[in-house]
C-alpha cells in the first residue's frame, strides 16, 4: 500500500508544471546546464528603425553593398541599367537592398541546402535589381554612365485626396453610420 502512495505521489509530481526560474534539464541530473540560449531578436526592415539602430544597420547594408554586392553583380553602368553612388539616400532602393540582403543572409546559410544559392539567384537577385536599376525606376535620374556621376531623387506621388481632406470630412467626425453617406 505504501508503494502505491509513493508511485501516486511521484506520478503527481512528475505530472505537475516545471518550476520558474529552475533549468529545465535539472530533472536529468543537470543542473548547472543552462538550456538553450535566448532567441535572437526578429530582424526588422530597415525603414522602420530609427536613430542609431537604422545608421548601424545602414552602415552594415552599405558595407554589403559596395564591397561584395555591386562589384560581383553590378554590371555596366548604362542608361538600361543606371546606378547612384548615393544610393543609401533613396529610401526604396535602400529596402529594395535590405530585403535582397536578408534573402541573402537566409539562403547562403547551411540549412537552406545546397540550391539556396539558386534560389537566392532566380527568386530574389534578378528580380531585386531589375526593379531597383530598370531604365525607369528609382535611379533612372542618377547615374547613367560612370563619366557623369548624377544624383536625384524623383518626386513621388503626392498624398491621396482622401489623405487631403479636412479633417472633420473624416469618418472620426461623422456621427455614427454617417460616415458612408460623406464624400
Amino acid at each position: 500500500m505504501e508503494q502505491s502512495a509513493q508511485q501516486a505521489q511521484q506520478l503527481d509530481h512528475l505530472a505537475s508544471a516545471p518550476a520558474r526560474g529552475g533549468s529545465p534539464f535539472a530533472a536529468f541530473g543537470m543542473p548547472g546546464f543552462g538550456g538553450p540560449p535566448p532567441a535572437a531578436p526578429e530582424p526588422r526592415p530597415i525603414l522602420e528603425l530609427e536613430g542609431e539602430e537604422y545608421e548601424d544597420e545602414l552602415d552594415a547594408l552599405s558595407d554589403w553593398v559596395d564591397d561584395w554586392f555591386m562589384p560581383v553583380y553590378g554590371a555596366e553602368v548604362t542608361t538600361a541599367a543606371p546606378w547612384c553612388l548615393q544610393w543609401q539616400e533613396h529610401n526604396d532602393v535602400v529596402a529594395w537592398l535590405h530585403a535582397l540582403w536578408f534573402a541573402y543572409q537566409q539562403h547562403k546559410d547551411p540549412e537552406a541546402g545546397l540550391s539556396g544559392m539558386f534560389v537566392w539567384h532566380r527568386d530574389f537577385l534578378t528580380h531585386a535589381m531589375a526593379a531597383i536599376r530598370a531604365p525607369g525606376g528609382p535611379l533612372s535620374a542618377c547615374m547613367t554612365s560612370p563619366e557623369r556621376p548624377a544624383h536625384r531623387i524623383l518626386p513621388g506621388p503626392p498624398r491621396s485626396a482622401r489623405a487631403q481632406k479636412a479633417p472633420q470630412t473624416g469618418p472620426a467626425a461623422a456621427g455614427p453610420g454617417e460616415h458612408e453617406l460623406a464624400a
